[in-house]
């Protein structure tokens, strides 16, 4: 929400950077006494490689907000387990079976109800969307891999440390000088994005994904209620109708995914 309003207003490239600049900061300050003990890890390039895939879906996301209303990306971001499916087989070696992949056709069907190609639909913007969530897929899918290496508070610093880093290499390129309000968002969106991160990578650390991804679909309630209350703008039909394809064919792959692991 504090990017849709910032992207109004800022250049794209800029609202990213302050989004990372603040979590450097806020992590700074409430990390000083540990950052050194923290900066260290057991894979540099693994973390890396994560926070580039979190940046990519931060990008992306951002981008497609400046044509489409919050609670319609979020609806095509649940797309991102669906994603993470598809990409088992090449990555992480697992079987997929045609009833999972019979569900990411189903839930990507859905994605094609909210964004409509051909009639008139979300355009451009949908397809920042879609790789957001290709690239979240893999920010999720390496958030898991590294959650029983290193500390929580060393994969958040990682996270922010090279988004702030890469992106104050661009911004200053297409800047435009905030007001008092445009910082106070944009160290919002910092403080956000800090807190967040470190849920979900805490939620990682004690519980299997599938347990934990259909707490992020409620999403869609609060991308709903904020846009309205601040944005005045409520989806159509289609996007709903939507999203509960994308919730349903995610929610049936985790309950197929929990049924395999017991037999």
């Amino acid at each position: 929400t504090c990017a849709k309003y910032l992207v109004a207003i800022y250049p794209t490239m800029q609202v990213v950077w302050g989004r990372y600049f603040f979590q450097v900061v806020i992590l700074a300050i409430v990390l000083a006494p540990r950052l050194a003990r923290l900066a260290r890890t057991q894979s540099l390039a693994f973390q890396l490689v994560r926070s580039a895939f979190l940046l990519g879906a931060t990008l992306c996301f951002f981008t497609g907000l400046e044509t489409l209303q919050v609670a319609e990306a979020s609806a095509i971001m649940f797309t991102a387990p669906l994603v993470l499916t598809a990409l088992a087989p090449v990555v992480l070696k697992e079987k997929v079976g045609p009833r999972r992949w019979a569900s990411v056709a189903i839930g990507f069907i859905g994605a094609l109800i909210i964004i409509r190609p051909g009639f008139g639909g979300m355009g451009v913007g949908a397809l920042w969307l879609l790789a957001a969530s290709t690239s979240y897929a893999c920010y999720q899918l390496s958030t898991r891999a590294l959650s029983q290496q290193d500390p929580v508070l060393t994969t958040l610093f990682y996270s922010a440390l090279l988004g702030a880093i890469v992106m104050s290499a661009i911004a200053p390129f297409d800047f435009k000088t905030p007001d008092l309000l445009g910082w106070a968002v944009m160290a919002l969106a910092g403080a956000f994005g800090t807190v967040g991160h470190f849920c979900m990578i805490k939620a990682f650390t004690h519980a299997e994904a599938s347990k934990v991804a259909p707490y992020t679909y409620t999403n869609i309630i609060w991308a709903t209620l904020i846009g309205f209350v601040l944005f005045g703008k409520i989806p159509d039909l289609w996007t709903y109708i939507g999203a509960t394809v994308i919730v349903a064919s995610g929610l049936y792959i985790m309950h197929r995914e929990q049924t395999l692991k017991k037999n």
